[in-house]
């Protein structure tokens, strides 16, 4: 992730045009976009300020807030003239202001592994998703780890490795109960078979992963799967460099399951409170519709195999 706050600033202002935001536009340009100084200059920042910012180095100036770190006022005023949407709003103060551990402390430091807390679930919201026996429903973290499931979503998705779900091609890089989204994505090679619009999964797939990284800056096992994704998957390389950030937090899912078929699957993602850094995905068919009668049937096939 180093450098990340420079490459994402000169992605962003690559996509705006000058008459899109009222400058004369004289002739070619040697780079698509914005050029730095008319950033600054829309941004109400000096030509050096905006420089340095984008290369990572600390500005020597007044618009710096008495921590160090880069003040709300030039972020809010870089993100009106980049056109930041919310999500990259935010991702643009996490990666400018890497969290600390208090006020002027310092940076906190890597993390290689979760804390056995943050990676288990606690029961009582493992009993909230077995009570949910008409939706798949399941728990990720910030890395899309998969933390706790129903029995419906691995009847669906196969978490627990029986060989029944979507989620059961064998390849370099996944197994039959591989429990990382991205790698899942990426590395399994009927990943295109699973998803129809792989595409999009794909897409929507990096640009949540990146903004869960710009928010936990020196998790080292964050970095190990960026690293991993990059070396393996040429399209993961590619999304990767777009900069996109956006969160999965709800939208339609299609979903071919070697028994059930064709899936079409709403879902919503839910925050769990005392566990900032987990959510309960959840698929939320339309009652009575043929996806949710498939499920009740996905249901019952699954329970009958495991007696």
């Amino acid at each position: 992730m180093d450098g990340e706050l420079g490459d994402f600033l000169r992605s962003r202002r690559a996509r705006i045009q000058p008459e899109e935001v009222g400058l004369p536009s004289y002739g070619r340009r040697r780079v698509p976009g914005l050029r730095r100084e008319e950033v600054a200059q829309l941004a109400g920042v000096s030509v050096d300020y905006y420089v340095r910012l984008e290369q990572g180095r600390g500005p020597g100036d007044p618009s710096r807030t008495k921590s160090g770190g880069v003040s709300d006022a030039v972020l809010d005023a870089v993100a009106r003239v980049l056109r930041l949407d919310e999500a990259e709003h935010a991702y643009l103060r996490a990666v400018a202001r890497p969290r600390r551990r208090a006020e002027g402390g310092p940076a906190a430091s890597p993390q290689s592994a979760p804390t056995e807390a943050a990676s288990r679930v606690r029961p009582g919201v493992q009993l909230i998703l077995d009570g949910m026996d008409r939706n798949p429903a399941y728990v990720l973290d910030h890395r899309m780890e998969v933390l706790g499931w129903n029995a419906l979503a691995d009847a669906l998705l196969d978490f627990s490795g029986s060989g029944s779900g979507s989620g059961s091609g064998s390849g370099s890089g996944s197994g039959s109960n591989e429990r990382n989204i991205p790698r899942r994505v990426f590395l399994d090679p009927t990943a295109r078979e699973i998803y129809p619009n792989w595409n999009a999964i794909a897409g929507q797939t990096v640009a949540h992963l990146r903004l869960q990284a710009g928010h936990h800056p020196g998790d080292a096992a964050t970095g190990e799967l960026v690293a991993e994704l990059s070396r393996v998957s040429e399209d993961f390389r590619r999304l990767w460099a777009d900069h996109l950030v956006k969160p999965c937090d709800h939208g339609v899912k299609h979903l071919r399951h070697p028994v059930a078929g064709l899936l079409t699957l709403p879902y919503e993602t839910l925050a769990i409170p005392g566990a900032p850094d987990q959510t309960i995905v959840a698929y939320t068919p339309e009652p009575g519709s043929e996806t949710a009668e498939r499920l009740a049937l996905l249901g019952s096939w699954a329970t009958s195999r495991a007696y």
